[in-house]
């Protein structure tokens, strides 16, 4: 059985990552690595590789950053020589970003069977650009390994076939709890001990200077009485600057690889976040996740973990930040099935199906 797995942005690799592990346990398995690039910088990319034990991809497409048609259009066309030649049996796809929906079109297209970790997610809003690329990638999926019960209900809603939905649990978790125990034990210089983490990246927040510079405002609040560190994405940065506004005194950083981000996690006292893997993190981890977003593709976070939604709201992020420094945070559980083995439960089916095949084939 011949496998290919097409990555291209930084969650994808923690999800990648234990489903080729997975596989790498099954003989009759060969596995293709191609990275489209859509991440290409060390922080963002390389580095990842180093610390989840990824091999060299097979193909690198180099595509780089661009506008979301241009970049979707540039992957599509040199993907698709790849895929023609190589002629894997089944692509597997992770997630929602660009790579993800040109993988799905490209591959549909030639007739090759596509495999969508983490299928079924929505938040209902069509301005994100991830939601399209959630909506067709499932529409052209032959089968979709779901994260939680909401994924399937999602799915089944929306018309996809019962026996192409697998719900398997959150493979993202199962790079976490592998590496924690390492993440625990790192450190990155200019960080106090106690603090809260912030991430921001989507262009919602960060593209509008009223909206960005009114969650600055908001952090440099949480900062008088909890320490802010914040490693910043590349556009968020450029963003600050363009905008001309005043960070002040919160603990900026670069991009922080993955284990060491994993150790600034578990250690903090609440994340304030805009990431969706970020949401499913913290309610592993069980640390307090303010979301500044009007909705989650995530819900289980909110329903069952650690999550709650802030929005845009300075007065809703106050009063949640209030409760976190009282000791009265939202408590969470984990999630079904998100216990480290999705990946080993991917591989199982991935496996079965091909046995199946093969025999309905004679």
């Amino acid at each position: 059985m011949n496998i290919t797995h097409i990555v291209g942005a930084r969650p994808n690799f923690m999800k990648v990552a234990p489903v080729m592990n997975a596989l790498r346990e099954r003989k009759s398995v060969v596995q293709t690595l191609i990275h489209t690039g859509q991440h290409y910088d060390v922080n963002m990319s390389d580095v990842f590789f180093q610390q989840l034990g990824l091999p060299t991809p097979d193909v690198n497409l180099s595509v780089g950053s661009s506008t979301h048609a241009k970049q979707t259009a540039e992957i599509m066309m040199r993907l698709e020589p790849v895929v023609a030649e190589r002629q894997p049996d089944i692509a597997l796809v992770y997630g929602d970003v660009n790579s993800t929906v040109a993988t799905a079109l490209v591959c549909a297209k030639l007739g090759v069977q596509i495999g969508h970790v983490e299928a079924g997610l929505r938040s209902f809003d069509r301005t994100m650009p991830e939601e399209i690329n959630r909506l067709v990638t499932d529409q052209l999926a032959d089968m979709l390994f779901t994260p939680s019960i909401d994924g399937d209900e999602n799915l089944r809603r929306e018309g996809i076939a019962p026996e192409k939905i697998f719900r398997v649990g959150n493979v993202m978790i199962d790079s976490l709890v592998r590496l924690l125990p390492l993440a625990k034990k790192t450190c990155v210089d200019g960080v106090p001990e106690r603090y809260a983490l912030v991430t921001l990246h989507r262009p919602a927040n960060v593209d509008d200077g009223a909206r960005l510079k009114g969650i600055l405002q908001s952090l440099l609040e949480v900062n008088r009485d909890l320490a802010v560190v914040f490693p910043a994405h590349p556009r968020t940065r450029q963003r600050i600057a363009d905008f001309g506004l005043n960070s002040g005194q919160l603990c900026l950083l670069d991009p922080v690889p993955y284990i060491e981000f994993l150790g600034l996690q578990s250690r903090a006292a609440v994340v304030i976040t805009d990431s969706g893997g970020i949401q499913e993190e913290t309610t592993h981890l069980g640390v307090p996740c303010l979301t500044m977003r009007e909705n989650t593709e995530r819900p289980i976070t909110v329903s069952l973990g650690t999550n709650v939604l802030v929005g845009g709201d300075p007065g809703k992020l106050r009063a949640e930040f209030s409760r976190v420094l009282s000791g009265n945070a939202k408590k969470g559980a984990v999630p079904p099935l998100w216990d480290g083995h999705a990946a080993e439960r991917i591989a199982d089916i991935l496996v079965r199906q091909a046995v199946r095949q093969s025999s309905a084939a004679r």
